[in-house]
């Protein structure tokens, strides 16, 4: 293994980020604690009332699901109840949803989360990664990132619904992935689930800071719904989970000023970055993605300062960097000072 403060490389990447044991292994002198900035994770978590102590010793009720449901299709533009499944991560939904139709070929438009081909090829599809919109058309299953992770690219909403049109017609499925919309001007395609070859996939973690608390929707129609929930199982959701979710998607208020919150530290770290010369390529209000031959540099020289980002093994130049905590901002602005 290559020394860290010397130009070889240290091992392979930490996949998805948040692994601060296998950083703690790739830099062991660099200082504690760690700032995990490798996630693209709200670091401002939601305010959740106490959570009562039977949430825990009991079975979730099915009537608390039917109505986190109902929330969220409020909140997310759906139809109706009916029209959402929940899981516990949009991570466990994917091999699931990639298997709900039969067919050979699948396309994902790339570079984006890694997770998608994945679970496609466990589905048994033989899986394209590709940046031409068109070549989507071609798959019987189609993916897009919306806005991308870790690009922030967005496709506008006419052109999904019409790729979402042609899956219909073939008997094939558009997956759009929103796990980061809420902190983008994309628009959501949830409201046009009933009209066939289209599913939307929405991530509640991300936004409301609470990565751990893992939970999920897809929203279909009310009969895919109904599958992916049969295919879950009962108790798929977690008691604490169905009482965090139901207050924090009906809190609009607090939702509206954290999204003012995030542009505002999003902008913050953009000049940070800008003034070390770095270039930002893209990204959303919870991350920026760099673009730069000093990407990897900057990596190393972050790690050694214990700050963990997000590097990519395919793409040497590309870096993904999310939001510091408040208390975190200062060791943030002299790592990057001291870089060059």
């Amino acid at each position: 293994m290559a020394n860290p403060n010397d130009g070889g490389f240290v091992g392979d990447a930490i996949q998805h980020g948040g692994n601060l044991a296998r950083a703690r292994a790739l830099f062991p002198q660099a200082p504690e604690p760690w700032i995990d900035l490798s996630t693209g994770i709200n670091p401002h978590s939601y305010p959740h009332s106490p959570i009562p102590g039977n949430v825990f010793a009991r079975l979730p009720e099915p009537a608390s699901l039917d109505a986190l449901k109902a929330i969220a299709a409020k909140a997310y533009g759906a139809p109706s109840a009916a029209h959402v499944a929940a899981g516990p991560g949009t991570q466990i939904l994917l091999p699931i949803v990639a298997s709900l139709i039969h067919g050979r070929k699948a396309a994902i438009l790339s570079p984006t989360y890694a997770e998608h081909a994945r679970a496609a090829r466990m589905a048994g599809f033989d899986v394209t990664e590709t940046d031409d919109f068109d070549q989507l058309a071609t798959a019987d299953l189609a993916v897009i990132v919306n806005p991308n992770n870790p690009t922030g690219r967005i496709v506008a909403r006419d052109k999904l619904l019409s790729l979402a049109a042609l899956m219909r017609e073939k008997g094939g499925l558009l997956i759009v992935d929103e796990a980061f919309i809420d902190v983008s001007d994309a628009q959501s395609v949830a409201d046009r689930v009933d009209d066939g070859g289209l599913l939307v996939l929405r991530s509640f973690g991300k936004f409301y800071g609470m990565a751990g608390l893992r939970l999920g929707f897809a929203i279909s129609r009310p009969d895919t719904a109904r599958t992916i929930e049969a295919r879950l199982g009962p108790w798929a959701v977690s008691g604490p989970a169905l009482f965090v979710a139901t207050e924090a998607l009906a809190d609009v208020a607090w939702q509206m000023r954290m999204r003012q919150r995030l542009e505002a530290d999003a902008r913050r770290l953009h000049a940070l970055l800008l003034g070390t010369g770095i270039t930002v390529f893209g990204g959303t209000s919870l991350f920026c993605l760099v673009r730069d031959p000093r990407a990897q540099a900057l990596y190393r020289h972050l790690a050694c300062n214990g700050i963990i980002t997000r590097r990519f093994d395919e793409r040497q130049d590309d870096l993904r960097i999310g939001l510091p905590d408040d208390k975190d901002w200062a060791r943030l602005d002299t790592a990057l000072a001291s870089f060059g």
